[in-house]
């Protein structure tokens, strides 16, 4: 080979790595090339990088990311008591909510067209905790504790996941016992005297 042919084939006279076709046999020459010369090479292309986890989805058609949005969320007492009233009245054993009086009054409320949903949940509300108090009438024939135990793990459950607040307490308190049979409320109370009537 002559030097003219050997300076066409020096590094720099050679084409950029992934600048020509990916067919070796039709990747272009330099001018002065002979045609017996190996095709350039390319170089592998880079490995392709994982892209980062995706945020939460924004809403559709805002393209905002819903950490990035300011202003304040405010839960009323009245919404968690009605999700630890609903997650009270899931659990076997659990008659009614609320005390005799209570329930006879919440009777009279829902005659006119009120709710008594809460009937039996007090709950006080923090910026990022909740304290729950429940009221329940239990059946008889199942275990007191076992029924304030599963109340206290259902309020728990529900109110954290879908209220979103921390718990720091469920109190149960067992107001009475209802016997499956008996009519709700007192006996009626008779009083016999030793006569009968004539």
């Amino acid at each position: 080979m002559d030097d003219a042919q050997n300076q066409n084939l020096s590094p720099a006279n050679l084409p950029p790595a992934g600048s020509g076709s990916a067919d070796a046999a039709t990747a272009p020459r330099s001018p002065g090339t002979p045609a017996h010369a190996p095709a350039p090479v390319q170089a592998p292309a880079p490995a392709p990088v994982a892209a980062p986890a995706a945020a939460p989805a924004a809403p559709a058609g805002t393209g905002v990311v819903p950490e990035n949005i300011g202003g304040k969320t405010a839960i009323s007492e009245q919404a968690v008591a009605k999700v630890a009233a609903i997650a009270a009245r899931t659990v076997e054993g659990v008659y009614a909510l609320g005390t005799g009086s209570g329930r006879a009054l919440g009777a009279v409320r829902d005659a006119v067209g009120g709710s008594s949903a809460t009937q039996g949940v007090h709950v006080e509300v923090g910026e990022t905790e909740v304290a729950v108090d429940v009221t329940l009438v239990a059946v008889y024939g199942i275990p007191l504790t076992r029924i304030a135990d599963a109340v206290r793990a259902a309020v728990y459950s529900a109110v954290e996941s879908l209220v979103g607040l921390r718990v720091v307490e469920v109190n149960v308190d067992v107001n009475d016992v209802q016997i499956p049979g008996a009519p709700e409320g007192r006996p009626d109370k008779t009083v016999r005297t030793g006569s009968s009537p004539a």
